[in-house]
């Protein structure tokens, strides 16, 4: 077995391929690795003695000839290269290039191969957008929501979308939740992005650990007996399941814990943004788990070892509580990727999209007995909830997508009904059954895209501007969309008439409509 990586170096490939070392028959590891990456030297001293069926191919995945060179010969492509936050907010070309254009090399270059590697493509929750109470538990056949100025989430929908209709005869999409590694403490207070978090927003975790596990299963198991289309030609979400479930508050909490505090003593319930993250629950993330069986780490597990292994960040108990948040906390409020920021900088557009408007921004509660928290049994209006009810997947509410998912053969009609949801149509006349076959769909706004059945009723996609250009327009797509609606008006007044969109230098903007 020949296997090829990319985004080796990165926190969940570094687990890939502490696992993958593990397995017997792998001939050849080819990892692509930026030229300026210092931790693939770290990682051959490491592996100090046990390299030798390694090629280090330094490159980037933007270039085409570079990708020729990592894919051919190879069994297997595994992708794992991404540019995500805080990085694709500071460097949003880089994640272009990435995200996007690295993923249709990839992919280019797999369907030229004479005999074909298998590729395993990591997309991500993100992809989603932003969830509440209304609707926490979600799954892979769910409307695809990126989040307002969120480019890592656009990009790597652009290049799922590439991956799910290319001519590569076996490939899987899986999209990784939140991600629990051992740098995030100190990567998550270098940077505003931890304001983007929402309080009350569902997160399910999963440890880069685990995610290694996952990947070295699969291989395994398909080097045993080729997995076929139980498999092969499929999206899944990988999640953590029940004990990995909590909200973006716990998070936190859980992370103060170590330095003797709670994340009310480092927090002021304004910090944080009310809209426009991304997580949500995953109603089916045991499908994965009964396959490759991975889910062995859940959060307080995570936190101990992190608390073992960084007991740097346990002095913090000995510092007072008011100058952590004063020299550490709102230090970081000044960051340009926190609210803070754009208020002063008078960002309307991101505040908008964050928080609902400027207004609401300067109205959230100063006291945190005036916040709404869904682990304290309110939801985010302040009506009394049972969060364990909220909580328990037996109650999960989940939507309409005009047809039954779980049925095992799809007819014309249901074709024909679920694009009748999004406000558009199924232009093709005839559907012989193959989830693959290409078909002609027009969206609401009267354009025409092909993409299979498989890719629309499985995976949630449906063609509208965020595929084509770096614009949020839901606001007005939900109104006609009614598959879009029931997630994007949980978060968006049904009034909100706001344009989203990058200019070509990534200066966030916003227009609405009749202003």
């Amino acid at each position: 077995m020949k296997i090829a990586f990319t985004g080796i170096t990165g926190n969940v490939g570094q687990e890939v391929l502490s696992e993958v070392m593990k397995l017997k028959g792998v001939e050849k590891i080819k990892l692509l690795v930026l030229p300026d990456d210092k931790r693939i030297k770290k990682l051959q001293k490491e592996y100090k003695g046990k390299t030798d069926n390694w090629e280090v191919i330094l490159g980037n995945i933007g270039d085409k000839a570079i990708c020729k060179k990592l894919v051919e010969g190879v069994d297997y492509v595994v992708n794992l290269a991404a540019v995500i936050p805080p990085h694709s907010d500071k460097f949003p070309r880089k994640a272009v290039e990435c995200n996007e254009i690295g993923v249709d090399n990839l992919v280019s270059v797999i369907e030229s191969q004479k005999k074909q590697p298998k590729l395993i493509h990591f997309s991500t929750v993100a992809l989603y957008g932003n969830r509440n109470s209304r609707h926490p538990y979600g799954r892979i056949g769910d409307p695809l929501l990126v989040s307002p100025f969120d480019i890592y989430s656009a990009t790597k929908l652009r290049g799922e979308f590439r991956v799910l209709e290319s001519k590569i005869e076996k490939w899987a999409v899986l999209r990784e939740t939140a991600v629990l590694h051992k740098n995030m403490l100190s990567d998550n207070m270098s940077d505003g992005l931890m304001f983007h978090t929402c309080f009350n927003a569902p997160l399910e975790w999963v440890t880069a650990h685990d995610s290694g596990v996952l990947v070295a299963n699969i291989l395994k198991q398909d080097m045993q007996a080729d997995l076929g289309d139980k498999f092969w030609r499929k999206c899944f979400n990988i999640g953590g399941g029940a004990e990995n479930r909590i909200t973006g508050y716990d998070t936190l909490n859980d992370g103060f814990k170590i330095i003797g505090g709670t994340c009310k003593d480092f927090f002021k319930p304004y910090y944080n943004s009310l809209r426009n993250f991304h997580g949500m629950w995953f109603y089916d993330s045991d499908v994965l788990n009964k396959m490759f069986d991975y889910q062995h780490q859940d959060t307080r597990e995570y936190w101990k070892e992190v608390k073992k292994t960084h007991k740097i960040f346990q002095t913090g108990r000995v510092v007072p509580k008011y100058f952590i948040r004063k020299f550490v906390i709102d230090k970081l409020r000044k960051d340009s990727n926190a609210p803070k920021y754009w208020f002063d900088h008078k960002d309307n557009a991101r505040l908008t999209a964050y928080f609902g408007s400027v207004g609401r921004y300067l109205a959230m509660p100063k006291k945190w007995k005036d916040f709404p928290l869904l682990i304290e049994n309110k939801d985010e209006e302040g009506n009394a909830i049972v969060y364990a009810k909220l909580h328990d997947i037996k109650n999960a509410k989940l939507i309409d997508y005009g047809f039954d998912i779980d049925k095992d053969n799809v007819t014309l009609k249901d074709l024909q009904n679920v694009a009748k949801m999004h406000g558009g149509e199924l232009v093709s006349k005839k559907y012989g059954g193959n989830l693959y076959e290409k078909l002609n769909w027009k969206t609401q706004d009267g354009e025409t895209f092909s993409a299979n059945a498989y890719t629309v009723l499985y995976c949630g996609h449906w063609f509208n501007p965020t595929y084509k250009k770096n614009v949020w327009d839901f606001d007005r797509l939900a109104k006609k969309d009614k598959i879009f609606a029931q997630i994007w008006h949980d978060s968006h007044d049904e009034k909100e008439n706001h344009f989203y969109y990058y200019d070509d230098e990534f200066n966030a903007h916003m227009k609405t409509e009749g202003k």
